[in-house]
C-alpha cells in the first residue's frame, strides 16, 4: 500500500498500516494554531482551514500492527499494543528553524542497523522493546525518524520491513 500526504510518501510492506497527518507546530502560539479537529481534517482534506501551512507539521505513523485512532507523535497509545514480532515507525517533522542545525545534520536514514537499537532510546521504556531515533534533514525539512521494535533480540527479521519502508520513503522539498 502506498501512503502519500503532506509531502511524505512511502510504500508499506504487506500487513502494515499507516497514517500521515498534521499536528500544530509547538513553536506557534497555540491560540492561533488550528484545533485538533482542523488538524485531523487537514490530514484528509489538505491544508488547514486557516491557510497557515507553516502552523502545522506532518507526522507519519507506520506499523506492522493495527494503529489506534489516537496516538502521540512518537507512538504513545500504539507501542503499548506491540508484540515481540511488531515494529513501529514515526516520522516527525520539526519547524524550518531546525533544518541543517547540528542536531538535524544527518541525511534521512534509508537503512537502520540492529546495533543502533537500545532501550535508552525509547520515549517510554516497555518490557522487551528497543528503539532508535535519527534526527535528519531531507528536502529542506527537519525530521526525527523514531523506530520501536517489539523485542530486544534477533532484530534482523523485524528490520527487513522497516528498512524497506525507509528505503521507499520520499520527502518532498519544502
Amino acid at each position: 500500500m502506498r501512503l502519500d500526504a503532506h509531502g511524505i510518501a512511502t510504500e508499506l510492506p504487506p500487513g502494515w498500516e499507516g497514517t500521515i497527518g498534521r499536528r500544530p507546530d509547538p513553536a506557534v502560539d497555540p491560540a492561533s494554531a488550528p484545533s485538533p479537529t482542523a488538524a485531523a481534517a487537514a490530514a484528509t482534506t489538505g491544508p488547514p482551514a486557516t491557510g497557515a501551512d507553516e502552523q502545522v507539521l506532518p507526522t507519519a505513523h507506520l506499523a506492522s500492527f493495527p494503529l489506534p485512532p489516537d496516538l502521540g507523535d512518537f507512538g504513545s497509545g500504539a507501542v503499548e499494543l506491540m508484540t515481540g514480532t511488531d515494529a513501529f515507525v514515526a516520522l516527525v517533522e520539526y519547524g524550518p528553524e531546525a533544518v541543517d542545525t547540528p542536531l538535524f545534520a544527518a541525511p534521512f536514514p534509508r537503512r537502520l542497523d540492529a546495533r543502533a537499537f537500545r532501550r535508552a532510546a525509547l520515549q517510554r521504556t516497555l518490557p522487551g522493546q528497543v528503539g532508535t531515533q535519527v534526527f535528519c534533514t531531507e528536502g529542506g525539512r527537519a525530521l526525527c525518524v523514531y523506530v520501536v521494535l517489539g523485542r530486544a533480540t534477533d532484530l534482523a527479521p523485524l528490520l527487513v520491513p522497516v528498512n524497506a519502508t525507509l528505503a521507499a520513503t520520499e520527502i518532498a522539498p519544502r
